[in-house]
């Protein structure tokens, strides 16, 4: 596998293939984010995932790729950072508002943010109709997060602080979504970075998880927590590892862009199998997001 995302690194079929994967990683993204809409703490929850993809990880990193060199170590020391950083502003944000409102917010945030970073960093020029296709996208996000903040018993000012950390959020995503395709790219073998991230960046959530249950005394079922942390590891290989590999493919700004078509599965998964009401006006958001992605890659 590696040898045939080497092979087609730059050429029309690797910018094909990055495309593909983009959609993938914004359909395991929305399942990402149904899952950690359930009953068990947020800071909970990611340290059960985290700690299970880090088990998972770290035999798989042993055996079937070479071992980091010293620059990457430095690189993975730097993507544990930021992602630190990021998990703990999103549980955070999740923890003082409600997620239909947070999650589009971060989300939203992210696209616009990363593109600009990937013009500065990796020189990658867009057109005024990708530019368009972007704004797009974010905006309708966006939207979608008013539309989702109608009737909610906490009024907009209650929901600010939820919200300031929502923004950041998004802002962390556009930073350690830069700095992982320069991670990627820095890797001989693309799956050398992967797999030792999910090692390095798995250990921190447990602990601080750990720490806040015996602060607050309480015990949760431990059997949903460890389906829910396995679901969840599954489902963060296939996210973080689709879209990072479409960075290594193809232009950064577009796989950014093109994951927060999430929004859209994660309305279809709710619609689908939670119940939830999507509604004329979230359709046409829905539909104004999905235009934005097509102009993105298109445009």
């Amino acid at each position: 596998m590696s040898d045939y995302i080497l092979l087609i690194e730059g050429t029309p079929a690797g910018a094909q293939l990055a495309m593909i994967l983009a959609l993938v990683s914004a359909l395991a993204h929305a399942s990402f984010g149904a899952l950690q809409k359930g009953r068990h703490d947020p800071w909970l929850s990611r340290g059960a995932i985290d700690a299970c993809y880090c088990i998972i990880a770290l035999p798989l990193a042993l055996t079937l790729v070479p071992l980091p060199d010293a620059n990457l170590w430095w690189a993975l020391a730097g993507a544990w950072a930021l992602h630190v950083v990021y998990k703990t502003l999103q549980a955070m944000a999740y923890t003082r508002g409600a997620y239909t409102v947070v999650y589009p917010v971060a989300r939203g945030t992210g696209p616009l943010a990363t593109v600009a970073l990937a013009t500065v960093v990796f020189a990658e020029h867009f057109t005024p109709g990708q530019w368009g296709g972007v704004a797009l996208l974010s905006g309708a996000i966006m939207a979608l997060a008013a539309v989702n903040m109608r009737g909610h018993p906490l009024g907009w000012r209650d929901m600010a602080p939820a919200l300031g950390l929502a923004v950041l959020t998004g802002g962390m995503i556009a930073v350690y979504t830069t700095y992982d395709a320069w991670g990627i790219r820095l890797a001989a073998d693309p799956f050398t970075f992967l797999l030792w991230f999910f090692v390095i960046d798995g250990w921190t959530f447990p602990l601080i998880a750990l720490v806040r249950l015996r602060r607050s005394g309480q015990r949760p079922e431990f059997a949903p927590l460890l389906v829910r942390g396995v679901a969840g590891a599954l489902i963060a290989f296939m996210s973080f590892g689709a879209v990072m590999l479409a960075t290594r493919l193809d232009k950064v700004g577009e796989a950014a862009a093109l994951r927060e078509t999430s929004v859209i599965f994660a309305a279809a998964i709710g619609w689908a199998f939670l119940g939830e009401k999507v509604g004329p006006l979230r359709t046409a958001l829905m539909g104004v997001i999905a235009l934005g992605a097509v102009l993105v890659e298109f445009g």
